[in-house]
């Protein structure tokens, strides 16, 4: 084996009787009384070059060691500048959870002087590690298990069921939830937060936010890189905010990259039973137990996965609805329809986007819904199906128009400023709540002003 020494000392050899034009010959006969001096010359090139190269490598290895200096520096400078946005986002919050506590002060001042006290409450939620730990005790000490009798469409409504193919509220009359889904919680936790939720709420119209955290993607339940209790923490902080502002909240296991939910159907198993051992007593939470069922999976498939997890929640919350996606991204409804689970309170899930899914997947629908199938619109985009693209607000228009003659129930895709068509929060932006038109997306805008013309006129 020749070692790296031998081979540096070769090549500064083979460079010196280059320049010294020797170039690789031996000395002839009439050569050789020059011969020794020749050989003297090449090897103090040698010597030289060798040297040359030694002060090389070493000024290469001094660059390198402040290369890897710089890129430690780096890399502590932008984990000091993630710490700083995640500390502004908390102290954001918790001034505004202090404004509330104020607010509610003065409303009790209020009611003992005869005022109206029928403003939600805005109650102090637990965050850090003891939120999933006292998400239940908190919420009940606050608003009663989401029963507060507030005066909001939550307490008015109460708890839901589904009757006849529909969504129906506690008088058993027929109930719409329209509102906004969250991107990945793991990616976008920020816009998890009460004032956020109270904007979508007040200026946008809304009644119900959607809680969408991954199974399998980067952060995902099932991800080697998940945070498993930030995501609980994430997940209370969404539910509690929600009640205390009277909507409703929907759970989504949003099933992405691993296709057929019986991949982590353990870990959903789990999943669920902490959520529903959690919220079982809210009237005001929903749970979507697989998002967006893809690739070679079928019905049969999605029902033995049903039947594993839906008996997980009934244990804990006998009565709440259930929504289930279906076949091919949640498109072929007509699979529940022809063959329909055996539960009660159970919805079925179907998405579309705009620029995509257009009069095939709405006559669908119609079938569906005027056959008596229950359904559920968890998600939809007036972009096309990537979440890119151009938006095809007159299409989106059809779709919505078609929903709201049958009552059917919607979430739009997404919460989040991500520089992405299918997003409502222009990429330009870091506020997480208080938005202005300018700092909504294309998409954002349109949405909006569909949601405020459809509450308030």
């Amino acid at each position: 084996m020749i070692h790296a020494k031998q081979t540096k000392w070769a090549a500064a050899l083979l460079l010196a009787l280059l320049l010294t034009g020797c170039e690789g010959k031996l000395p002839t006969t009439a050569e050789s009384g020059h011969g020794s001096q020749a050989i003297q010359e090449a090897a103090a090139k040698v010597e030289e070059s060798a040297q040359k190269i030694s002060e090389l490598e070493g000024q290469i290895s001094d660059l390198s060691g402040k290369i890897d200096t710089l890129q430690g520096a780096l890399s502590d400078a932008s984990q000091t500048v993630s710490d700083l946005k995640d500390a502004l986002s908390e102290a954001k919050e918790e001034a505004a959870q202090a404004l509330g506590a104020g607010s509610q002060a003065g409303d009790a001042a209020g009611s003992a002087a005869g005022g109206d006290t029928s403003q939600g409450s805005d109650a102090t939620q637990p965050s850090g590690d003891a939120a999933d730990s006292t998400a239940q005790a908190s919420a009940e000490g606050s608003t009663g298990s989401g029963n507060a009798s507030d005066g909001s469409f939550r307490q008015t409504h109460g708890a839901l069921s589904v009757k006849d193919g529909k969504l129906t509220d506690a008088n058993g009359d027929p109930i719409q939830l329209y509102g906004m889904s969250t991107h990945g919680l793991a990616w976008f936790p920020q816009f998890v937060n009460e004032a956020g939720f109270r904007t979508l709420r007040d200026d946008w119209g809304i009644n119900c936010v959607r809680l969408a955290m991954y199974s399998a993607e980067w952060g995902g339940w099932c991800d080697a890189n998940a945070k498993r209790t930030d995501l609980q923490n994430c997940i209370t902080n969404g539910v509690n905010h929600a009640t205390n502002l009277g909507m409703y909240v929907i759970i989504d296991w949003h099933i992405l990259s691993d296709g057929n939910p019986l991949t982590n159907a353990d870990e959903a198993v789990k999943f669920f039973s902490w959520a529903s051992e959690n919220y079982g007593g809210y009237t005001n939470v929903l749970y979507e137990i697989c998002n967006e069922p893809n690739g070679n999976v079928s019905w049969q498939d999605i029902k033995t996965y049903a039947d594993k997890v839906i008996p997980v929640i009934r244990g804990n919350d006998p009565d709440s609805v259930i929504i289930v996606g279906t076949p091919c991204w949640s498109q072929e409804i007509d699979k529940p329809l022809a063959d329909p689970l055996s539960y009660d309170n159970v919805m079925y899930t179907l998405h579309f986007y705009a620029g995509t899914h257009k009069d095939d997947l709405r006559d669908r629908l119609k079938t569906c819904a005027d056959a008596g199938l229950p359904i559920f619109v968890s998600e939809f985009g007036m972009c096309d199906a990537s979440g890119g693209g151009g938006n095809d607000f007159d299409s989106a228009q059809k779709w919505l128009e078609l929903l709201d003659s049958y009552g059917i129930s919607y979430c739009n895709w997404a919460l989040a400023n991500k520089a992405e068509t299918c997003c409502v929060i222009s990429s330009g932006t870091d506020k997480t709540s208080d938005w202005s038109e300018s700092e909504l997306s294309e998409s954002g805008k349109w949405i909006r002003n569909w949601f405020r013309k459809k509450s308030f006129g």
